[in-house]
């Protein structure tokens, strides 16, 4: 792979087909053994797995959640790519907007600022780091019983103990 295959890995193929809530093409961009972990600040990282163990979360569980509560746009996208170690990062900015009847419409729209690493087996993901940040929301903001600073996206939902 080239420079520009990882480019279109994560931009088209990935985040085009998460912005298109189309969840099996967003699947298919990763190996079925892939990992991805989620961090935001000082909470506990999220762990989704392609073949989760007992008590584990399939990749899916965050997408569905994502698809079925928001309309997500990425912009501003620069790239890094080592192509000898086969891996990448990415920044870039998100735009929630929560969709008609989701808990978190009252929330209105959001803008994250992310930034995802990528490793890569042939042209799949097989694990994934995402770090971003609402700076929008100030800590005392709240959203029901879960402070928004730390729950931007409403990942997980309530009651997750993942």
């Amino acid at each position: 792979m080239q420079y520009a295959d990882y480019v279109r890995l994560v931009e088209d193929r990935y985040f085009g087909n998460v912005s298109l809530n189309r969840q099996a093409e967003v699947l298919a961009c990763f190996t079925p053994d892939a990992e991805i972990l989620i961090r935001h600040g000082d909470n506990p990282t999220r762990i989704l797995k392609g073949q989760p163990g007992p008590g584990e979360s399939h990749l899916s569980d965050f997408w569905r959640h994502l698809d079925g509560n928001f309309r997500a746009v990425f912009s501003d996208f620069t790239h890094f790519v080592d192509i000898a170690q086969h891996r990448c990062a990415a920044t870039f900015e998100v735009r929630l907007t929560p969709k008609a009847g989701s808990a978190y419409e009252a929330q209105g729209t959001q803008t994250l600022q992310n930034c995802n690493f990528f490793w890569l087996r042939g042209p799949l993901i097989e694990r994934m780091i995402v770090y971003y940040a609402n700076p929008g929301v100030t800590s005392g903001e709240t959203s029901g019983e879960t402070p928004k600073a730390n729950r931007p996206t409403g990942y997980p939902p309530a009651g997750y103990g993942g």
